[in-house]
This record gives structure tokens, C-alpha cells and sequence, in this order.
């Protein structure tokens, strides 16, 4: 296997925390976003949204992988994988 130069070290695990919260953020509204480092490039998310009414489970998982993909793709991604995702609907709180 050849020997592979990385130019630059990878983002540390709080800085892609924050990334990853601000993605999702921007990508789903009205999300409160949780996000916590696993091992190297491993993470769990939390996402609660009134987004997710209506969709099914793997929708609503899906809306939150498109959200960061980019941070997953490519030859040396920084988000190796998603260990836990748990996505949530706000529950009404008018009762």
C-alpha cells in the first residue's frame, strides 16, 4: 500500500462538533441540535425538528445525512460515521 502524506491534521473532534451542529442547523429549521464526539471521527447526533412531522423515521434521517454529506465524502473525510442518530419531533406543548 503506498504511503499516504496527509498536507494538513485532521479538524479536532470539538471543532467538528460545532461544524456539524451549525449544518445541520442551517440545512433543517427550527432544529435544536445535539452532537457529541465518539472516537476519532465518530459522532452521535440528536436533532429535534418540527421539520420531521410527517416523515417517516429514515426520512427524517436522511434529511440529517444530507446536511452533512460533505463532511463524509471524499478521500479523507472528517466524519467517518454516524454511531447514534436519534431524530425527535417537538412534542405540543400547548396541552
Amino acid at each position: 500500500m503506498p504511503l499516504q502524506i496527509l498536507s494538513e491534521l485532521p479538524p479536532e473532534p470539538e471543532e467538528m462538533k460545532v461544524l456539524i451542529k451549525r449544518r445541520i442547523e442551517e440545512n433543517i429549521l427550527n432544529s435544536d441540535v445535539n452532537v457529541s464526539a465518539g472516537g476519532p471521527g465518530h459522532f452521535e447526533i440528536t436533532v429535534e425538528s418540527t421539520e420531521f412531522e410527517g416523515l417517516s423515521r429514515v426520512k427524517q434521517q436522511q434529511l440529517v445525512y444530507s446536511a452533512i454529506s460533505n463532511l463524509m465524502s471524499g478521500e479523507n473525510p472528517p466524519v467517518h460515521a454516524v454511531d447514534r442518530m436519534v431524530t425527535k419531533i417537538p412534542s405540543n406543548s400547548d396541552g
